[in-house]
């Protein structure tokens, strides 16, 4: 579908910067999540990208073209671009139908081919079957479709979701989750999604960029930021850790008030800090000793 590069962008309303130079590259067909706190910056990043705020400085292309930089301003309607909101924004005065005809009508396409590209949507989201239905006879969730659907029926290069299922209850978070992602690896399309529910963020993203107080503390793999995460605020934020102290010396860490150690590879020396997980903790016989067989950090 499409490719999105983010040059040194940063974004300032008067003394109070909400995002600091931050530069990425989101690659044709991925599933790109940016995960943070409430406040953190990402959704200022996502209506960047679409066109309804203008960066600070810094540059963003789609496709390599410019579409927001020095002199350079594409408005959202020609950006080709999808987005979901965390409120469904369905309008409540057209059906199901109509709602994901909208963005067709607005181009003015034939009625035959407005028919046939919303039909077709419809089945992608399940949603066939209510096309004649109105919002208020809808549920949550059936309204979050419309919602996608009417984002995908024009076609759009790249689709951005801001907290789509934040508002839905527990079960039909989940079972969207799979629904979205499944969505975007039969069309192969490039989402940039955010959200601050970790869970959402390590299910779905094929890369993740973690983000707190406007700057990228990493990015990568989920399972590898799961594994190896950042030092400070990363390890703390996403999944649970535990921080035990301990001393390290000969190849080895002697918890701090235990008789255990874990061996390590490495050249630390002194007191350190020891972030475990609690799936990685097990219970042993008193005699027993801890194996790690992570490389500590230099």
């Amino acid at each position: 579908m499409s490719t999105i590069k983010l040059n040194h962008v940063a974004k300032r309303f008067g003394d109070n910067t909400i995002l600091k130079d931050f530069s990425a590259d989101f690659e044709d067909g991925k599933f790109v999540t940016l995960l943070g706190p409430s406040g953190c910056g990402k959704t200022t990043m996502l209506r960047m990208i679409a066109g309804f705020e203008k960066p600070s400085s810094g540059e963003i292309l789609i496709d390599d073209m410019t579409v927001s930089g020095e002199g350079v301003f594409v408005p959202p309607e020609r950006r080709e671009i999808g987005m979901v909101f965390q409120s469904y924004a369905v309008w409540p005065h057209m059906n199901v139908f109509e709602n994901v005809a909208y963005p067709l009508k607005i181009r003015k396409m034939n009625k035959n081919e407005i028919r046939n590209r919303v039909e077709e949507t419809l089945k992608i989201v399940h949603m066939e079957e209510y096309a004649g239905r109105m919002p208020s006879e809808l549920s949550g969730g059936q309204q979050q479709r419309v919602a996608l659907g009417r984002a995908l029926a024009a076609e759009p290069k790249v689709l951005l979701l801001d907290e789509p299922l934040s508002n839905l209850d527990a079960r039909l978070r989940e079972d969207m989750r799979f629904e979205i992602k499944d969505i975007q690896q039969r069309l192969k399309m490039t989402v940039v999604y955010v959200t601050h529910d970790q869970s959402e963020a390590m299910t779905m993203s094929d890369v993740l960029y973690v983000i707190n107080d406007g700057v990228t503390e990493q990015s990568g793999r989920p399972i590898d930021i799961f594994r190896d995460p950042a030092k400070g605020f990363v390890e703390n934020f996403i999944g649970r850790v535990n921080i035990f102290s301990g001393e390290a010396q000969e190849g080895r860490i002697r918890l701090d008030g235990t008789d255990q150690y874990i061996g390590y590879n490495g050249r630390l020396r002194g007191s350190i800090d020891v972030a475990i997980r609690p799936d990685d903790i097990y219970v042993i016989s008193p005699d027993g000793r801890m194996a790690g067989a992570k490389q500590a950090d230099e």
